[in-house]
């Protein structure tokens, strides 16, 4: 089993979701993300997103859209995105990793050298945004070859349809935009989160998790009653945006985090 397998059966004998975190890679710089990054997992958190900064990320709100640019602008790139994976492993052998993008950056650095160094680094999934199953062969097929799960996403307009087609392929678990809009906005209902998540497990058995506008425990919580796992992002990077200096930062996420981690983990207990 993979990481994120081990995770995810881990969570469902004990009857929880997961709490699913994201920031980006370098925000607000290298040091103060490593920081953020190897500390998640104490507050917390079971799988961690780590973005992959890009110049123009489509599907990202403002907060998200900022948080790319300070890492860009501190020097981050994807082989120090990589590196950042090779350091957290030193410590942590066990939370799930997945990248979060766009397939640009990786189109730059190459396909195949791409692959081979996330699987080095201990790198376990992908989300790459901007890339359909269409062109599952340009990059999907060769990375769960190399034994990583490529994720896809969902969305409220993917109708039963076109389902099996994005999930073709799909291995780690569903990721549930639970909102036509971008990261940092308005909120689903929870009627139509119950909906589109008993719609998606007609479809696969693959974990379903949810995300874009959770931002409280109280949310977070509501999430985990209905679906496998709660996606929190914005909330976080947020809070970088906000803070004074690295420790602030620091302490603000981790903080945050403890008190969402708490929401989900109690949410059916």
């Amino acid at each position: 089993m993979s990481r994120i397998e081990r995770c995810f059966a881990k969570l469902k004998q004990q009857n929880r979701a997961a709490l699913v975190t994201f920031v980006t890679a370098g925000d607000p710089d290298y040091d103060t993300a490593m920081r953020i990054f190897k500390g998640l997992p104490e507050a917390g958190a079971d799988v961690i997103e780590l973005g992959m900064p890009f110049t123009d990320p489509m599907a990202d709100g403002p907060v998200i859209q900022l948080a790319n640019l300070r890492s860009l602008k501190n020097g981050q790139n994807l082989a120090k995105t990589l590196q950042m994976v090779t350091e957290f492993r030193q410590d942590n052998q066990h939370t799930p990793v997945v990248l979060m993008g766009y397939f640009n950056p990786i189109h730059h650095y190459g396909v195949s050298r791409f692959i081979a160094d996330a699987k080095t680094a201990g790198v376990d999934g992908l989300i790459i945004v901007d890339l359909p199953p269409e062109h599952n062969d340009m990059f999907c097929d060769p990375a769960q070859a190399a034994g990583l799960d490529f994720i896809r996403l969902t969305t409220p307009t993917t109708d039963d349809v076109r389902l099996p087609t994005v999930l073709n392929n799909s291995s780690g678990f569903v990721y549930y935009v639970s909102v036509a809009g971008v990261t940092g906005g308005k909120s689903a209902t929870m009627e139509h989160i119950e909906e589109a998540v008993a719609r998606l497990r007609r479809h696969t058995e693959l974990p379903v998790c949810i995300g874009f506008g959770i931002r409280t425990a109280e949310h977070a919580a509501k999430i985990a009653r209905l679906a496998d796992g709660a996606v929190v992002g914005s909330a976080f990077v947020e809070l970088i945006e906000q803070a004074a200096n690295a420790d602030e930062a620091v302490n603000a996420v981790l903080t945050r985090c403890r008190a969402i981690a708490e929401g989900v983990h109690s949410a059916r207990g």
